[in-house]
């Protein structure tokens, strides 16, 4: 078996155990195992373009509906603020790597926050270095600090009421929180409202 059908077959038995033990809609689980095996079904036609096709797109499915379950993770607004819907989006791999994100925006008079999260994506992998070399994560003015006992690089210009957290999560996750025409705190608070214990449970 050549590689480019192994990669088939391993991608349709990782995408069958993703469907068995995930929690997932009904409708949604049988639209992804429809694709699976539509994939499946190509692969054992030789028709392995249409395989690879139909197992991407299942893939596809799986990052969103992954996405739709980090939005729940999201801070709700704090007092005083308004919030934007969620939003998610996935990428497959054949763009910046593939990978998953949901952000939101908070708002209030001319202060704006966004918090996003990121996950299955390579940016993780450049991250992770910086948290690793403390030397590094303050090389262009970030401080190293604990937010709910989880290490954070906290970027803030007072001057311009401006700045940025940012923090890994178990290693899987990325999590930025930027603001303008905020305080300090205002970055903080955001930050302590994630659904950590959530997240943690993620599969």
């Amino acid at each position: 078996m050549n590689r480019f059908k192994m990669k088939l077959l391993t991608s349709a038995i990782l995408l069958l155990a993703i469907i068995g033990f995930t929690p997932v809609h009904s409708a949604f689980a049988d639209e992804v195992e429809e694709a699976i095996q539509e994939g499946l079904d190509a692969y054992k036609d030789g028709s392995y373009t249409d395989a690879a096709g139909s197992l991407d797109y299942a893939a596809q499915l799986i990052r969103q509906k992954k996405g739709e379950q980090l939005e729940a993770v999201l801070p709700q607004p704090l007092p005083g603020w308004t919030a934007e819907e969620a939003s998610s989006s996935a990428m497959g791999a054949a763009m910046f790597g593939g990978g998953v994100s949901v952000e939101r925006q908070y708002t209030k008079a001319g202060s704006r926050v966004t918090v996003q999260i990121i996950t299955d994506s390579p940016m993780l992998q450049g991250v992770m270095m910086m948290f690793s070399n403390p030397a590094f994560a303050t090389a262009d003015g970030g401080r190293l600090e604990k937010i709910k006992g989880k290490r954070a690089i906290v970027k803030y210009q007072a001057s311009r009421k401006s700045g940025e957290i940012q923090m890994i999560i178990s290693n899987r996750f990325l999590i930025t929180i930027e603001g303008s025409q905020v305080e300090k705190a205002d970055l903080k608070n955001y930050a302590q409202e994630i659904d950590f214990k959530t997240l943690l449970n993620m599969m």
